[in-house]
């Protein structure tokens, strides 16, 4: 290059190209590279988001397993980890935009990719009514004037959640359509206020500690009696913290939109995951070892808000609830980006209905805007659920998660063959496993199957917790699974399949005809 040349964009210090796995894949670069190392690991941990995903099932963790669940997040964590370990090596490769779908899409072939992404979609928009949720467990809690309807109590509490989460999913809607530089600065200016806030939590509830670390043995006697005695106990407690640590991959599913991403974003991912294992792990601890009594009944109702204003007190209390307000704001944030990008992603593969209107870019604002509005109605749609049936609701929410865990596993099983195979290569001179790589897959494989199995399982305690007792809603996560999957397989194959290519305005420029290089559609 000499001294009067520029280098094209995405072009690094070292020579090498942002895009070359843009046009591996046959599409050609068209998101704005705009976000550093900061926004894609904001990007990660805010799809964690430890305050959102603590406060939101503390509860639940000691209803079921009693102290001693507390010894699931470092458990969730050994195996998630496994499967990030993965992801870094695939972001490090193919740092693109729907991330999952394309990864699978290239391991285990078209049908594998199409299910994966299909799997994972839904399962996104489900996350994002989920998500939204959240706003009332902690609003009303701060201030009564968020309890917009009634008293907060029975069918109040579920309309006044739609209210409060179809406002949030509005803002997160508004601000995706208006681009990822705007989207970026506000999902890491929370996520920086999150970080502190959780630092400076763990630091007060260390400061009021009243019982030893040995409280993490106590069972409270749950699951005896029963036929896997606590360790079936502890399983379904296990579930408070597998409902938290998933969505790392959403610091790849920016690559497109990232700077140098295939070092950044397996950096990005396995920051995000191990920030939240510390972080949310030391919140958990030192709950157990300050709140006054561990016995209060609250404790299993209200969960970490019981444990902060009681140990804190309602002035710090407040403070802090106000921070996972902001916690829960930028989790939703990040879960629509991700959404979107995964809707692009298969949107420009011609394998989504209006396919070239919702694989389009904004000119103006240079992001997927059609995407943002269509998974925000529907996310809006599935929250209306709640308002009459919010068991069915809850049913919906934990296998939106399974599904995930699922979308994963058909990443990390068809790597595994690949590996098997002798056909897996990492990038050159980035993140590689080495000799590693064969037993990571497969004991994230392993995982994968274990916990999807466990999420699944049907428990009354999950799927049908309060009555009447119905036998669909236990076996829930096995009907929704199965008619989503083989329901949406079908409209593929006999729809989908023969229409499926990279659409010609997305298509890379062929090397040496100056033309359009699209995928053939699959036979």
């Amino acid at each position: 290059m000499t001294g009067s040349e520029s280098p094209r964009p995405g072009t690094r210090a070292d020579g090498s190209h942002d895009d070359d796995s843009l046009a591996e894949l046959g599409y050609k670069p068209e998101l704005k590279r705009t976000l550093g190392n900061f926004h894609t690991f904001a990007a990660g941990i805010s799809y964690i988001s430890i305050l959102t995903g603590t406060f939101q099932l503390f509860y639940f963790g000691i209803a079921h397993g009693g102290p001693a669940y507390w010894w699931s997040w470092p458990m969730v964590f050994v195996g998630q980890l496994m499967v990030a370990l993965c992801f870094c090596e695939l972001a490090a490769r193919y740092p693109v935009a729907g991330s999952v779908y394309n990864w699978s899409k290239k391991l285990g072939g078209p049908h594998i990719g199409w299910l994966g992404g299909w799997m994972m979609v839904t399962a996104t928009m489900v996350s994002l009514s989920a998500v939204a949720l959240a706003y009332q467990v902690t609003l009303p809690q701060i201030s009564s004037w968020f309890q917009f309807i009634g008293d907060g109590t029975g069918k109040s509490a579920a309309e006044n959640a739609v209210v409060l989460g179809t406002i949030l999913i509005t803002f997160t809607t508004l601000v995706n359509a208006f681009g990822v530089k705007l989207m970026a600065r506000i999902n890491s200016a929370g996520v920086a206020i999150e970080l502190i806030a959780a630092v400076i939590l763990i630091i007060l509830l260390a400061a009021h500690v009243t019982r030893g670390p040995g409280v993490v043995l106590d069972t409270f006697g749950l699951g005896q009696g029963e036929s896997l005695g606590y360790f079936g106990a502890f399983l379904t407690a296990a579930l408070a913290s597998a409902y938290v640590m998933y969505g790392f991959d959403t610091a790849s599913s920016l690559g497109e939109e990232s700077k140098d991403p295939g070092r950044n974003a397996p950096r990005a991912i396995l920051r995000a995951l191990i920030a939240s294992f510390l972080i949310g792990g030391l919140i958990l601890l030192f709950a157990l070892l300050s709140v006054p009594d561990l016995h209060a009944k609250q404790l299993s109702v209200d969960g970490l808000q019981y444990v902060v204003l009681s140990t804190l007190g309602s002035t710090i209390g407040q403070i802090v609830l106000w921070c996972v307000v902001i916690a829960i704001t930028v989790c939703e944030l990040a879960v629509h980006t991700a959404g979107i990008r995964l809707a692009f992603a298969m949107a420009r593969d011609n394998n989504l209905p209006a396919a070239s209107l919702l694989a389009k870019v904004s000119p103006r604002f240079q992001t997927p805007v059609l995407p943002a509005v269509v998974i925000g109605l529907v996310a809006i749609g599935i929250l209306l659920i709640n308002v009459n049936q919010p068991q069915i609701f809850s049913v919906i929410t934990s296998i939106a998660i399974i599904m995930i865990y699922l979308a994963y596993l058909a990443v990390t099983l068809p790597m595994l063959v690949q590996r098997l195979r002798g056909n897996w290569t990492p990038a050159k001179g980035k993140f590689s496993l080495g000799r590693f790589g064969l037993p990571v897959n497969a004991l994230a494989v392993l995982w994968g199957f274990g916990m999807s199995l466990n999420l699944a399982w049907p428990r009354a305690a999950v799927y049908n917790a309060t009555g009447p007792q119905h036998w669909y809603l236990r076996w829930g996560a096995f009907l929704f699974i199965g008619v989503v999957a083989i329901g949406g397989f079908t409209y593929y194959w006999f729809v989908q399949r023969k229409r499926t290519g990279v659409l010609a305005m997305h298509a890379a420029v062929a090397p040496g005809n100056g033309g359009p290089g699209s995928s053939t559609p699959t036979p």
